[in-house]
């Protein structure tokens, strides 16, 4: 994610690529980061990254997230913007971590390696109009965001963050559809993509609600109803709402541990 957000604020202009600066303990995977943006600058610890930027970015596992606030503690400063991505993590932990109250919760999704991320926010109270402005534009250079509160993040990371995933499960299972049926893997694959890419681009340019959609390309006794009834009778929709209610109480279960 970190990687997806650095190139995606760089590709959009924000961002220089020599002002970026990344840690990880990981060296192969700050290797990865580098290549993915060339021009960032390899930080020896997070600690010096602290030192050196004025937003920091925190993209770590919620698990270890306290072993590095406790590391970079040292180097916060009034004059430090804290954007953390860690889910589940709530902003008021983190203020008492960081002993800083300058801080905003982001939920991003990958995405935004592409322009097209969908991401939830919150700023806590210390954090400062221009610092809730340069969060919505970084956010909105790599896609769509929205101000939310925070008691809202959780739903949030088990609808847009873990919903990329979902989706790819769903283009995976329409192409085996498709191969079942006789087309070439490629062809089943790419029109898979399209038609989700299609349909979704067809509710947020219509604005009309996804039932009132569905309905216009269900003719009576037709195919699509035949295939909806399929679906419907195997738990599509059922088991598509328990998947972002399981996300949801996962991201909740991290904040508490």
């Amino acid at each position: 994610m970190a990687r997806a957000l650095a190139r995606g604020f760089c590709q959009a202009g924000l961002v220089k690529p020599e002002s970026v600066w990344a840690a990880d303990p990981v060296e192969a995977a700050l290797n990865d980061f580098t290549q993915d943006v060339p021009g960032a600058a390899a930080a020896k610890d997070n600690l010096e990254i602290v030192r050196q930027c004025d937003v920091v970015v925190l993209s770590v596992k919620p698990q270890t997230i306290f072993s590095v606030t406790e590391n970079v503690r040292p180097a916060v400063t009034p004059e430090k913007l804290f954007v953390s991505i860690a889910a589940g993590i709530r902003l008021s932990a983190l203020a008492k971590a960081l002993a800083t109250r300058r801080l905003i919760r982001v939920m991003p999704n990958t995405p935004c390696l592409i322009g097209q991320s969908a991401s939830g926010f919150c700023p806590l109270d210390g954090a400062s109009d221009d610092d809730v402005r340069t969060v919505t534009r970084l956010l909105e250079s790599v896609g769509y965001a929205v101000r939310l509160d925070e008691s809202l993040l959780d739903a949030v990371t088990g609808l847009s963050g873990s919903g990329p995933a979902f989706v790819y499960l769903m283009i995976e299972a329409l192409s085996d559809g498709g191969v079942r049926m006789g087309l070439p893997r490629e062809a089943a694959t790419t029109l898979a993509a399209h038609t989700l890419r299609g349909a979704a681009d067809m509710v947020l340019q219509t604005g009309r609600h996804p039932a009132e959609l569905k309905d216009e390309v269900t003719s009576p006794g037709g195919t699509t109803v035949a295939g909806l009834q399929t679906l419907e009778n195997g738990g599509l929709r059922a088991a598509l709402i328990s998947a972002v209610e399981t996300a949801t109480r996962r991201s909740i279960e991290l904040g508490n541990d």
